[in-house]
């Protein structure tokens, strides 16, 4: 009996470590999870990636003196806001609903978050939620590059972070009043891309223009930036992105419309640069290099609201209609109210987001007015776009106010002649290259300058 008892408990002893492999076996419903993190993070990566694509376009489409500048706002404004969108913003945004207006918990990321229905854990949400709350924050260096302070930049993308962009993504997706109205803003034309887009407008229009960009006598001077292949790599990084930015928005690597997703994105986003091309070839003589770059970028932007909810064909035309857009809004705000956007961000991302919103209302093939649905759907993305650009640039006039009256907006004339890299951080982007050029436009620039 005793040798019995013996091999009894030895055969349980030796089972143990089988039994609880079994206990923690991989499920169908653990795997699901597993994957849609790991998808959502590499998602997010992806997003985190379109930095570095900001950073080249708005590096390359301005001047050389101005490189290591730039550069060091498109890091900032990430690292800055993720401690701020961490703490605050992301409670704001995605805090249990308070009147439909703002979140009220997930502060640091405390509290439940049960009201959120995440198939992924909260942390990872919250990193890719992050990112996008620095692409809304970096929209706004390009179009105020070559003349903003850096510290007046680091505070403004601070509060970019900090409220004006969670309350706007509560309102269309942490529960608000947007989103239970059904508007349809997917990944963010006009979460992320107005707010940064419009934000900029009243950025732009506040600090002034580049001096020598408008001449004394009505005249407008082109300011080349120093690398267009800088600005074309950006583009295309930028491109390579936006696969995280909207399929990364199911939240879910098993979701089979992630393929919908990147198809309608990638339309949108070539169909836009081939209408630039041809119509700045019609318009110009020749087909412009610069503005078919952002000729992509305003499809991919265009898109983004609706990726989901149109047909392949609903994101050709939405994407072309966004490459003739562009074209035409860069030329009205450059030379009919004369606001200076070296980078065409005002455009790209204000004009072609929310006018890409409003085109869900048309070609959402479930509820859109081409497809029988009625005004309704175009109604809320009409209430949705207004409501929007309202509470961004009145929030936005207040904050430059602010600014302009306590640590100055712009740097002063002697730093913005010499350059920012040198005037604000003592330092050159291109220390082993002599920056001269020899391009009449730029030399006519100069002469007004010096006058």
């Amino acid at each position: 009996m005793k040798r019995i008892a013996f091999i009894t408990v030895l055969l349980a002893l030796l089972l143990l470590p089988a039994l609880a492999f079994a206990a923690n076996e991989p499920t169908a419903a653990s795997n699901a999870v597993a994957i849609d993190t790991i998808w959502t993070l590499l998602a997010g990566f992806l997003v985190f990636f379109m930095q570095a694509g900001f950073a080249m376009v708005e590096a390359g489409m301005t001047r050389a003196k101005n490189a290591a500048n730039i550069v060091m706002k498109n890091l900032m404004d990430f690292a800055i806001g993720t401690p701020i969108y961490w703490l605050v913003g992301f409670g704001i945004m995605f805090g249990a609903d308070a009147a439909g207006l703002f979140g009220t918990n997930l502060f640091g990321l405390s509290g439940s978050a049960d009201h959120l229905g995440l198939s992924i854990p909260l942390p990872a949400f919250l990193v890719f939620q992050t990112m996008f709350a620095a692409t809304a924050a970096t929209i706004v260096s390009g179009a105020m590059a070559e003349r903003t302070k850096f510290t007046a930049y680091c505070i403004y993308s601070a509060v970019i972070s900090l409220i004006i962009y969670p309350v706007v993504g509560h309102w269309i997706w942490g529960g608000g009043w947007l989103q239970e109205l059904g508007m349809i803003d997917f990944a963010g034309s006009t979460v992320v891309h107005s707010v940064g887009g419009w934000t900029a407008l009243i950025g732009s229009a506040m600090v002034g223009p580049r001096i020598g960009k408008y001449g004394k006598d009505g005249s407008i001077h082109a300011i080349p930036g120093h690398s267009i292949t800088l600005a074309a790599l950006g583009t295309f990084i930028l491109w390579f992105g936006w696969f995280g930015f909207n399929p990364g928005s199911t939240l879910s690597g098993t979701n089979p419309a992630i393929g919908h997703i990147a198809l309608t994105t990638n339309l949108a986003g070539a169909m836009g640069a081939v209408v630039t091309m041809i119509y700045t070839w019609l318009r110009y003589g020749k087909p412009d290099v610069s503005m078919t770059l952002n000729g992509a970028l305003a499809g991919l932007v265009g898109i983004t609201a609706g990726t989901l909810a149109v047909s392949p064909v609903g994101a050709a035309i939405i994407g072309s209609l966004c490459g003739l857009l562009v074209v035409s809004s860069v030329e009205f705000f450059d030379k009919k109210i004369r606001i200076d956007d070296p980078v065409g961000a005002i455009s790209v991302h204000g004009v072609c987001g929310t006018f890409g919103t409003i085109m869900v209302g048309l070609f959402a093939t479930d509820g859109g007015l081409f497809y029988g649905g009625g005004i309704h759907l175009l109604s809320v993305q009409l209430l949705g776009v207004g409501s929007v650009f309202l509470w961004t640039t009145v929030m936005a006039f207040i904050l430059f106010t602010v600014l302009k009256h306590t640590t100055g907006l712009r740097v002063n004339h002697e730093e913005e002649i010499g350059g920012l890299d040198a005037g604000e951080h003592d330092t050159v982007a291109y220390g082993d290259f002599a920056l001269k050029t020899a391009s009449p436009i730029v030399n006519l620039v100069n002469a007004d300058i010096l006058e």
